[in-house]
């Protein structure tokens, strides 16, 4: 039966894999800690020490930390304005210490992170990368609005919702940081209008 379970479990990653060639890293993450699922190969995967909703909140969230910091990075080499520079140092600062934390707390559970950002975040990367001056510090500055907003909602949920204590920490921890980021970008925002 266990060599069965065994062949089963590497059937099942083999044909995803196969077929993940189109998905980005965020998907790909997830798909490698649902097959990592302790409730139904944990024999074969050694399994992951979360459920799949706790799993699916730190993929998003190292995703949305990876952005900003290589958006904080692009914007200290392309902004000329120093209120977009002072933000853009805090996210390279913040979200870097925030990264490393939830890559500790996902070794620990076994949680597989994506390595690059997904598919949305590299749109946003690209678009950025084409503007200057004034238009790059506007889309950059409106960026950095909605991606916190969706930021502290996610930080918020897992806060709230998670089953995993050391998650639920980070969430609620890290929430506060992302609130002040929204603040300061709000004002920032306000600012340039």
């Amino acid at each position: 039966m266990k060599k069965l379970i065994y062949v089963m479990a590497i059937s099942a990653l083999a044909f995803q894999a196969c077929n993940g060639g189109n998905k980005d890293a965020k998907e790909s993450a997830d798909s490698l800690n649902m097959a990592k699922d302790t409730t139904t190969n944990a024999m074969a995967t050694g399994g992951i020490a979360v459920d799949e909703a706790d799993a699916k909140f730190t993929t998003q969230a190292a995703v949305g930390g990876m952005a900003e910091v290589e958006l904080g990075k692009m914007a200290l080499e392309k902004s000329s304005n120093p209120q977009v520079k002072e933000f853009a140092t805090m996210m390279v600062k913040d979200h870097g210490m925030a990264n490393t934390e939830l890559m500790a707390i996902a070794k620990q559970k076994n949680i597989t992170l994506p390595t690059t950002v997904d598919d949305e975040h590299k749109k946003k990367m690209e678009d950025l990368s084409k503007k200057s001056g004034a238009d790059f510090d506007k889309a950059y500055v409106d960026a950095m609005v909605g991606g916190h907003k969706s930021t502290l909602k996610l930080m918020e949920d897992e806060s709230r919702d998670g089953k995993d204590a050391d998650l639920k920490s980070f969430a609620t921890k890290t929430a506060p940081v992302v609130q002040s980021h929204l603040v300061m970008i709000n004002k920032i925002n306000d600012s340039m209008k």
